[in-house]
């Protein structure tokens, strides 16, 4: 029997209307062995969310039809003392293999609809982490519903029956940085010949500039010496919660002095929203992507690690 043609999405950062017509064009099929177009729920909160509200309760409120819910809090480094550091190769694999995802999957990353843009760029960014070929992010599942695409909702378990095998991948450590780096282009920061890496901020203005409190409990707040504040919120429109176009996120970095000859690392509270920052760069076609990386431990790890918190734990 001939199988139908698969139909790729292109860049990295989709519309709605251009996952629905892909999906309508790649229907699933139990016997049909061709790459899948898999929505995957990224839904996440904070752990001081006024309503108490958790991923999975709104992936069963309402979703996309036939996705898989990626758990934040539950694939990753669990021996780690920090929230989210990225899990082992074989843990990775575990957790694809769990919620049905096979390596050739196209795989389409989104959010929940009550906070726009906010987790699933970081979902997205451990699929490229781990070498998953083909990944994309939905800007956004907010418009999705708005624009009127189908949904559903339910309780449904994890996608037991069709349980995967992932072949174990390897990780890419160019699109990490690691705490003993920041610290030393931290140190340089402001001497002669220093390398001149940027470090962009996403959390708050007020988080950043130690005015505001921290969401996990005794963390101090300011920020790494010479980092940039780009709030993830800037780059997102004020009333859909969608990534801004390229062209608006292109003056925002401009703006922010940022540049794009010069490489990049994110950072934010817990290695989440950063990657809000690099999903942005991307769609702005702002530096080159093999000069972007992500700090994964971000403010957490920096706040507890660094020993002279005068010198590097700058507030103003």
């Amino acid at each position: 029997m001939s199988q139908s043609r698969h139909v790729s999405l292109s860049a990295y950062i989709v519309t709605p209307k251009e996952l629905s017509d892909a999906m309508s064009k790649n229907v699933h099929s139990k016997i049909s062995t061709a790459p899948r177009i898999v929505p995957i729920c990224a839904s996440w909160f904070l752990p001081n969310d006024p309503g108490k509200r958790t991923g999975r309760q709104v992936f069963n409120e309402q979703r996309i039809s036939t996705s898989r819910f990626f758990d934040l809090d539950g694939c990753k480094d669990h021996d780690s003392v920090y929230p989210h550091m990225l899990p082992t190769a074989q843990d990775f694999a575990r957790a694809m293999e769990a919620i049905g995802i096979r390596k050739d999957d196209e795989v389409v990353v989104y959010d929940s609809k009550e906070l726009g843009l906010f987790s699933a760029p970081r979902v997205g960014w451990t699929f490229r982490v781990f070498g998953h070929p083909a990944v994309h992010v939905l800007n956004n599942f907010r418009l999705w519903v708005d624009q009127g695409y189908p949904t559903e909702s339910g309780e449904i378990e994890t996608v037991v029956k069709e349980k995967s095998k992932y072949p174990v991948p390897s990780v890419n450590p160019d699109m990490v940085v690691k705490f003993a780096e920041v610290k030393d282009i931290a140190k340089d920061y402001g001497k002669e010949g220093a390398d001149g890496i940027q470090i962009l901020d996403a959390r708050s203005y007020g988080r950043f500039a130690g005015k505001e409190t921290e969401p996990r409990p005794g963390l101090p707040s300011g920020h790494i010496p010479g980092s940039i504040s780009i709030p993830h919120s800037e780059l997102l429109d004020s009333k859909t919660g969608a990534l801004l176009s390229g062209e608006e996120l292109r003056k925002i970095f401009e703006g922010k002095g940022v540049d794009p000859d010069q490489p990049i690392i994110t950072t934010c509270g817990t290695g989440v929203t950063s990657a809000v920052i690099d999903a942005a760069l991307a769609e702005a076609d702002f530096g080159m992507v093999e000069d972007r990386r992500l700090y994964d431990g971000s403010w957490t790890e920096w706040a507890q690690r660094v020993t002279d918190k005068a010198r590097f734990i700058h507030q103003s």
